[in-house]
């Protein structure tokens, strides 16, 4: 891949390490619609998918655009309140941040959380002013796997698909931002290395703090202090080496 012109964040697991919450809340949300729904599917198969989508898949039937609205925002202002005493960021983002600024690669937020979750942490950690593009759901008709969010930041960037680096912690994440045209970096707060690495992602990262040397060398021209390697063999065979965060945390 040439120097990427761009880096593309997803938001939620990406920005911080908040999957948990948004289980307990689609988890709340569906009991109180009488549905069986559990956080697997919550948290692994439809992560990174519209609200009016996954209410869609939960009731069975195709929702009024004013019903699924009003249901979204219940979910969501639930969200809010278990999740807001423990906004952070997640660990070397802000420096990681930085140094991506002072490299001169652009940057941009492509998510599926609403705006109100937007604001409480982008406003909240005061990042808005750091990207200079943020793309949510109004902006397109599909949410991941489809890759609109994606493309829909590279496009108001004017960077081509194939110039940004994707940052996402999702399964259906990568595979949008790989059906975009780029190449993802898995964050591993929400899926195991293996799954990321099979949907395409072709480096993992535990969180900012260090990057693998490859990584490292693409983004900024020389690589890291080498880290310490753990190597996992995939189902179909192939072999993977990511890079812990160091000491073993994380």
């Amino acid at each position: 891949m040439p120097r990427p012109l761009a880096a593309v964040f997803d938001l939620d697991g990406t920005l911080v390490d908040n999957m948990t919450f948004h289980g307990d809340a689609w988890l709340r949300a569906a009991r109180r619609l009488g549905s069986g729904a559990t956080r697997h599917q919550f948290e692994k198969v439809w992560a990174g998918k519209k609200a009016d989508e996954i209410f869609t898949m939960l009731l069975g039937r195709p929702l009024a655009a004013e019903e699924a609205a009003r249901l979204e925002q219940e979910k969501e202002a639930d969200y809010r309140a278990l999740y807001g005493p423990h906004l952070a960021p997640m660990p070397g983002l802000l420096a990681f941040l930085d140094r991506l600024a002072a490299a001169g690669v652009r940057l941009a937020v492509a998510t599926a959380a609403p705006r109100g979750n937007r604001e409480l942490v982008l406003g909240g950690l005061d990042l808005f002013r750091r990207f200079e593009v943020v793309v949510g759901t109004e902006d397109v008709t599909r949410g991941k796997p489809a890759p609109d969010l994606f493309l829909a930041a590279a496009r108001r960037l004017g960077v081509e698909g194939g110039r940004c680096l994707a940052f996402e912690d999702a399964v259906n994440g990568v595979r949008a931002a790989r059906a975009a045209g780029m190449e993802t970096v898995g964050v591993l707060t929400a899926e195991p290395a293996e799954a990321l690495a099979a949907a395409g992602a072709a480096w993992l990262v535990a969180d900012y703090t260090a990057l693998p040397p490859a990584l490292e060398a693409l983004l900024f021209g020389e690589p890291a202090p080498p880290l310490e390697r753990v190597r996992i063999q995939l189902p179909d065979g192939r072999r993977l080496t990511y890079y812990p965060f160091p000491g073993g945390e994380g």
